[in-house]
């Protein structure tokens, strides 16, 4: 139980809440940022790092391969993700000062990214994750965090995902064999 009430080993992951990645989302979008908001100020008020996470690219996205499906279908559509207006955060759960942004190029918080410099700067054992989709960042950081030995811990209403099916599957049934799987009033209450 030490572990569990040691914040300074602590970090929460706020990942790819920003304008093009919530614009995916139709009526959750509300909900999920009133959630966030009130779990950011929950971990900063317990000086845990908050440390958000966005995907962008250079212009012309030279990091995207034509082999990548995902991405490639990205870089032809002519979205601009690599524009400070489309990697911004919603100002509802903005940074403050002391928080870390952390820019990513790939599906995963860690690859593409200096993450996991930060984390260990820092003596990061223990991540709470929560973002934009529950498919996509989050179950791609879960996976390569357990990995690399993290505590995991995912804040199940602080994710979202396109489809409600895919996040309840994952929350329920595949997070759990990582991870603690909470609420974020359940985290907030016991972080």
């Amino acid at each position: 139980m030490e572990e569990m009430t040691n914040h300074k080993n602590t970090a929460l992951l706020v990942m790819d809440v920003q304008g093009a990645v919530i614009s995916m989302l139709k009526e959750t979008s509300a909900a999920l940022l009133d959630a966030l908001a009130g779990t950011i100020k929950a971990a900063r008020n317990k000086k845990i790092l908050v440390i958000y996470v966005v995907v962008g690219f250079r212009k012309g996205y030279p990091e995207v391969s034509a082999s990548n499906k995902s991405f490639s279908v990205l870089r032809n559509s002519g979205r601009n993700l690599d524009t400070e207006e489309a990697m911004k955060v919603d100002g509802k759960i903005e940074p403050k000062p002391g928080d870390i942004l952390i820019t990513k190029k790939r599906v995963s918080a860690f690859t593409g990214s200096d993450l996991e410099v930060v984390l260990r700067a820092n003596g990061i054992q223990h991540l709470v994750l929560t973002g934009i989709a529950t498919s996509g960042v989050v179950l791609s950081t879960i996976r390569e965090a357990a990995d690399k030995d993290y505590k995991l811990t995912v804040l199940s209403d602080c994710c979202a995902d396109p489809d409600a099916e895919v996040h309840h599957v994952l929350t329920t049934k595949v997070f759990p064999r990582q991870a603690d799987v909470l609420t974020h009033t359940e985290w907030m209450d016991n972080p």
